[in-house]
């Protein structure tokens, strides 16, 4: 129990001792730079339990908690805020048992734990990773990690859409476009091919529907009766069908795209534990509906179609089988969750990483799940995020005006090599050197980017400005840790001796307080399933850390236990900052 938690449990104490009321929480908060404080009481709060002047019940509280605290040395009341002034000695004390703590801020992982699985990425096979991909891919990546770090069991999984009428777009373009053109021999990445005769099918289509309309034909039939529309159609039937021929076309060009992902996904510093594949998850469901009809959570039609009424929860009815008993994707997405505790039965949890577009979706999904009386059920996320935008507006696949991942990534290295080159930053680096640093500035630079915004909100995404060497950017925390291994190479002091220090510098006790709270920034990360929080709890223990580095003396202190202590808080620093980050999937370099 920290010292917030058991300051709050003694003045729950005392306001059930002298005033007889049971109080369930006390509202905390750090003490505002204004006034003298390490922490704060917010007393307003406990007016509507104890009816009494609110300054004169901070005083009682303050001299309750001095009396019984060691560590709160004075208080002082500012109207309803009773602000708290900790000694420099529990603080001394913290910081030597955090140097103890290799993995500080994480919480173990036992059989016990939580067992969740993280869906994210989950792409079509028609086309190659975008940058609406990516914030989903970092976003789930992120999570991965970060849940990790709390606590849990973490199975990372997607589902691949590798069926339907837009991977047969693709495949019957290059069937009549691609003269046998293949990875090999075009040099073309195989999901960037692929994505290539999505665009051609478009641009194929759209000449047929203007030649349709030029003989008469209205544009809406047009648009239906394309010739090569329903060769689609056709192939796509034949897929299901089982044609051998459309099969092992289909096989190749997923196979293509499949080699494709993987070096992108390499090239981002993410991977997989489980795959799964709609062609096998879409006849999934349809006997947990029936079995659903049987108990009464489902009701059948007259036309033979099954529902499900969720009027009582503010919704509305949902199909979930059709009169023809093919299924629809609230089928399809049910079978797929059951199937995956099949085949890892410790599963408590899922958290599926996908657009808001499908916020409704995921709310039939899981009441759905819950009516099933599934236990797991209980504990499904949605991990909604917003839309990812450029400068350049919108982006269309079919039209060919995606970001493709690959070249967004090109182009984040790109930049941090402009960026790095003009600031000068990189001499007595070689080529290589200087190469694998811009890689790890410029990925940085994206996700941290991208991450640092609440996955609800939409992103206006600019390569440049991510790439910013100040401000709350990526490269500027990884310029800091950087200095701050610069300063460890210079220090002679063994970092794993005890600090025999008696008083803090304002500085000092600053950054330790905000490394204090970082075991509760990897929680509250965890329980709303941001990354947000992570990114810019780094950001602020960066700009504390450049503070105390522009404004004390580090190696230059003349008393030798005063610098051997702030060498060991730069590198307690050092290494929360590479923790965090890591949170993120955001390398460090040693040397920038």
């Amino acid at each position: 129990m920290n010292l917030q938690q058991q300051l709050s449990e003694s003045v729950i104490d005392f306001l059930q001792s002298t005033f007889g009321v049971s109080v369930p929480e006390i509202e905390t908060q750090p003490t505002r730079k204004d006034f003298e404080g390490d922490t704060t009481i917010v007393v307003f709060s406990l007016l509507r339990f104890v009816k009494t002047n609110p300054a004169a019940l901070a005083s009682q509280i303050g001299e309750y908690l001095v009396e019984k605290h060691q560590e709160v040395v004075r208080f002082n009341v500012v109207k309803g805020f009773l602000n708290l002034v900790i000694s420099d000695a529990y603080y001394v004390d913290f910081f030597n048992s955090m140097l103890q703590q290799s993995d500080y801020g994480c919480s173990p992982v036992t059989a016990e734990s939580p067992y969740t699985m993280v869906e994210f990425s989950s792409p079509n096979t028609n086309k190659p990773l975008h940058l609406g991909h990516v914030r989903n891919i970092l976003l789930g990546s992120s999570m991965t990690h970060i849940l990790k770090a709390s606590g849990h069991r973490v199975l990372s999984t997607q589902i691949i859409n590798d069926r339907g009428i837009h991977i047969c777009k693709s495949m019957l373009a290059w069937k009549l476009f691609g003269k046998g053109e293949t990875p090999d021999s075009s040099g073309i990445k195989g999901d960037t091919l692929v994505g290539k005769y999505y665009v051609a099918f478009d641009q194929e289509y759209k000449k047929q529907i203007s030649s349709l309309i030029e003989k008469g034909m209205e544009e809406s039939q047009a648009k239906k009766e394309a010739p090569i529309l329903l060769e689609a159609q056709q192939m796509l039937i034949q897929w299901e069908q089982e044609d051998q021929e459309v099969r092992s076309l289909w096989s190749m060009m997923n196979q293509w795209v499949y080699d494709g992902f993987s070096k992108t996904y390499e090239r981002m510093g993410v991977d997989f534990d489980s795959y799964y594949f709609e062609s096998d998850t879409y006849i999934l469901g349809k006997d947990v509906v029936q079995s659903g009809l049987e108990s009464g959570v489902f009701f059948k039609k007259e036309d033979g179609s099954v529902w499900i009424d969720l009027s009582d929860e503010g919704l509305d009815e949902k199909i979930v089988l059709r009169a023809d008993g093919t299924s629809v994707y609230i089928t399809q997405d049910i079978g797929t969750a059951v199937q995956r505790v099949k085949d890892n039965p410790e599963i408590t949890g899922m958290v599926y990483t996908v657009g808001n577009e499908q916020d409704y979706h995921f709310k039939v999904l899981f009441l759905i799940l819950q009516k099933l009386g599934y236990s797991w059920s209980n504990h499904l996320y949605h991990l909604s995020y917003g839309m990812v935008d450029l400068p350049s507006g919108k982006m269309k696949s079919r039209e060919g005006t995606v970001v493709d991942a690959d070249d967004l990534i090109t182009e984040m290295i790109e930049t941090a090599q402009t960026i790095s080159d003009e600031l000068g930053k990189l001499e007595g680096f070689d080529a290589s050197q200087k190469q694998s640093l811009y890689e790890t500035i410029g990925l940085g630079a994206l996700k941290y980017f991208i991450l640092k915004v609440d996955p609800k909100k939409r992103i206006l995404f600019d390569p440049k400005e991510s790439v910013d060497f100040n401000g709350n950017t990526g490269p500027f925390i990884q310029y800091t840790y950087a200095r701050i291994q610069s300063i460890l190479r210079k220090s002679t002091f063994d970092i794993e001796e005890k600090c025999a220090v008696n008083t803090l510098h304002a500085k000092e006790k600053e950054l330790i307080k905000i490394l204090e709270t970082y075991p509760e920034i990897i929680q509250s990360a965890a329980q709303q399933f941001s990354p947000a929080i992570v990114a810019n709890y780094t950001y602020e223990l960066v700009k504390h850390f450049n503070s105390f580095y522009q404004n004390i003396t580090i190696l230059g202190e003349e008393d030798d236990a005063i610098k051997r202590f702030r060498v060991h808080l730069s590198n307690k620093v050092g290494e929360v900052i590479k923790s965090a980050m890591g949170l993120l999937g955001i390398e460090v370099p040693l040397r920038m």
